[in-house]
C-alpha cells in the first residue's frame, strides 16, 4: 500500500475513510502506512506462531503491536518502525525454528480488494482484535494472561491474512472474537480488583487545588499506582483525566492522599483544557490528541503511547521512573489558588465506582424498586466520546429520561452527562458510573444477574443499550454483546464506515442493531 486509507474510527473523513496526508485523528499518512505494515507483520507473526511455540515475548509483542494501531495511541513514526522491526525479528526467529520460508509477504491492499462484505467482516474482526488487545495488555501488565485468548489472537490474524474464508466462516470468527473478549474483560476485572480492591462509590471533585500537580490520562491503573507511589510525600497532587476517572473508586489507589480529583472532561477537549496548563501531563494509553505548542513542553508518554518529540518513559527491568514528570510539575508550580472547573453541564463534582459488586450488593433494593414500579426502565448509555457533531443526543436523552428510569454508564461517553444531578431512586443515584470502557464486563454481569433474578432472558429485561462509539475497543465490546445474543442495541452518533450494506443488513436482521435517531423518538419507542 502506497497511499493512506483508514476508516477504523467514527470520525473518519466524510464517513468513508481518511485518504489525505493527515487523518482526522491527526496521525500522518506515513504513520498510517506504517501501522498497515505493522499489521501485515503481525499477520505473518501469527502464521509463524501457529507453526511453532510462542514465547511470552511473542505474546507481549502481539498485544503491543495491535494496541499501537488503535486510534489516538501511537503517532510516532520512529516508534512504529521500531515495533515493526521487533515483530519482524520475532517472526523470523519462529519461522527459522520451523524451517519454513521466512521471506513471506502480506499485502493488505490485496486483502481489502476482496468482495465488499468479506472486507467488511475482516475489518470488523481486525478492529475488534485491536480493542481486545488493549484489554489484554492491561491485564498482562498486572501479570495475567489467558492461554485461549492468546491462541485466538494468532488464529484470527492468520484468518484475516488468508483470502479463502467466506461469509459464514468470518461471521463465526466475529462471534468468537466477542466470546474471547468477554473472557479477557473478566480477566482484567479480576486483575484490577485483586490489585486495587473492589471499587466503591465516590464523589470526585473537579476543582484543582493550588500547588504543583500532575494530570494522568488514559486507562492503565498500574501506571497510576506507580506514579502515586513515587509522588508520596513530594508535595505534588495527582488528578485523573478522561478514562482514568474511575481510579478514584479503588481503595488501594484512593489511600494515596495526593490523588485529589479529576481534571477536565473527555479526551477530545484536551487541546483546549491543557492550553498553558501549569502542571505536567502523563498519557498512559490511548486518547492522546496531537499536542499543541501551548503545553508541548510538559507532556510525557509511557506504555504504548508515543508522539514525535514528546519524552517517552520506558519500562526497564519491570520498573518505571516518573522522576522527570514529578520534576516538571514542581518546576511549573501549579495554580496559585484553587481553580474550580466544571463538567459540560456546569456541575462541580462527578461520581463513579458503581461496579458490578456495588450494584449487585444493592440487588434487593433494585429488585424491589422494579417490582414496585419505582424503576420502570434501565438505560445503559455509555461508550466513547468524540468531537463529531451529534453527540449532544446522549446528553439530551439522559436529561429527558423519566424520573422512574436509571442510567447506567461507563467509558468516557459519560462526560456528556455525568455532572448532572437528576436525583435518586430508593437511595440509589439515577446515574451510576460503572467505570472505564474496560469495565463493560460490569454491565454484562449486572444484566445477567437481573435476568437470572427475574427468570427471563436479557432481551426481556426493561433494559436498553444505547452506545456511543469512537474507536476499536467499542468494536470489541459490540462483538461481545452480539455474541451474548443481546438485541435492539442503538449505536451512534453514526454507523461504522467499515460495515458494508450487506453486513449491516445481517446485523439488523439478526440482532435488530440500529442507528440512533432523536431522544424524543427513542424514549417514546422504548417506553411507549
Amino acid at each position: 500500500m502506497t497511499k493512506m486509507f483508514c476508516y477504523q474510527c467514527e470520525q473518519t473523513a466524510g464517513g468513508k475513510g481518511c485518504t489525505g496526508q493527515v487523518g482526522v485523528c491527526g496521525k500522518s499518512g506515513e504513520a498510517a502506512l506504517l501501522q498497515d505494515k505493522l499489521t501485515a507483520e503481525l499477520i505473518l507473526l501469527a502464521k509463524a506462531v501457529n507453526r511453532n511455540k510462542a514465547s511470552p515475548q511473542t505474546q507481549r509483542l502481539m498485544l503491543e503491536g495491535l494496541f499501537a494501531t488503535v486510534t489516538n495511541v501511537n503517532f510516532d513514526e520512529k516508534a512504529l518502525e521500531w515495533l515493526i522491526k521487533e515483530v519482524h525479528t520475532e517472526r523470523i526467529r519462529l519461522a527459522a525454528q520451523a524451517t519454513v520460508e521466512a521471506a513471506e509477504a502480506v499485502d493488505l491492499a490485496e486483502i481489502w480488494k476482496l468482495p465488499e462484505d468479506i472486507r467488511s467482516l475482516k475489518s470488523l474482526v481486525l478492529f475488534g482484535l485491536r480493542g481486545m488487545a488493549a484489554y489484554a495488555y492491561h491485564a498482562l501488565v498486572l501479570g495475567l494472561a489467558d492461554t485461549e485468548a492468546t491462541a485466538f489472537f494468532y488464529k484470527a490474524l492468520e484468518m484475516i491474512g488468508n483470502p479463502a474464508p467466506g461469509m459464514e466462516e468470518l461471521v463465526a470468527l466475529a462471534m468468537e472474537t466477542g466470546k474471547v473478549n468477554l473472557k479477557v474483560m473478566e480477566m482484567l476485572d479480576k486483575g484490577n480488583t485483586s490489585a486495587y480492591g473492589t471499587p466503591k462509590p465516590v464523589t470526585v471533585s473537579l476543582t484543582i487545588e493550588k500547588g504543583p500537580f500532575i494530570v494522568i490520562s488514559g486507562h492503565d491503573l498500574r501506571d497510576l499506582q506507580i506514579l502515586l507511589e513515587q509522588t508520596d510525600g513530594k508535595g505534588v497532587n495527582v488528578y485523573t483525566h478522561g478514562e482514568m476517572l474511575p481510579a478514584h473508586a479503588y481503595p488501594e489507589l484512593k489511600k494515596h492522599t495526593q490523588l485529589k480529583g479529576n481534571f477536565g472532561t473527555a479526551w477530545q477537549n484536551q487541546q483546549t483544557e491543557f492550553a498553558d496548563i501549569p502542571g505536567a501531563v502523563l498519557f498512559t494509553t490511548n486518547c492522546l490528541m496531537p499536542v499543541k505548542d501551548s503545553y508541548r513542553d510538559r507532556v510525557f508518554t509511557t506504555a504504548v503511547v508515543a508522539y514525535p518529540g514528546i519524552p517517552y518513559i520506558a519500562e526497564k527491568d519491570g520498573k518505571k521512573d516518573f522522576t522527570q514528570v514529578i520534576k516538571k510539575a514542581l518546576e511549573l508550580g501549579g495554580y496559585r489558588e484553587d481553580r474550580p472547573m466544571t463538567g459540560i453541564n456546569g456541575g462541580k463534582t462527578v461520581t463513579t465506582g458503581f461496579g458490578w459488586n456495588t450494584v449487585l450488593g444493592a440487588a434487593d433494593t433494585v429488585v424491589e424498586a422494579v417490582k414496585s414500579g419505582a424503576i420502570k426502565h434501565f438505560f445503559l448509555v455509555g461508550g466513547c466520546d468524540g468531537a463529531k457533531p451529534g453527540r449532544n443526543y446522549f446528553t439530551d436523552l439522559v436529561k429527558q429520561a423519566p424520573a422512574d428510569t436509571v442510567i447506567l454508564t461507563l467509558a468516557c461517553g459519560k462526560y456528556r452527562f455525568n455532572d448532572l444531578d437528576i436525583g435518586s431512586i430508593g437511595g440509589l443515584p439515577r446515574i451510576m458510573d460503572m467505570g472505564q470502557c474496560n469495565d463493560a464486563y460490569s454491565a454484562i454481569k449486572v444484566a445477567a444477574a437481573l435476568a437470572d433474578t427475574f427468570k427471563c432472558g436479557i432481551n426481556e429485561l426493561p433494559l436498553t443499550l444505547i452506545l456511543s462509539w469512537y474507536e476499536q475497543k467499542a468494536a470489541a465490546i459490540l462483538l461481545t454483546l452480539l455474541y451474548l445474543g443481546i438485541k435492539n442495541i442503538r449505536l451512534g452518533p453514526s454507523l461504522p464506515a467499515f460495515v458494508s450494506p450487506g453486513v449491516l443488513d445481517f446485523l439488523v436482521k439478526e440482532f435488530n442493531l440500529r442507528a440512533i435517531s432523536t431522544p424524543e423518538k427513542e424514549l417514546a419507542e422504548i417506553l411507549g
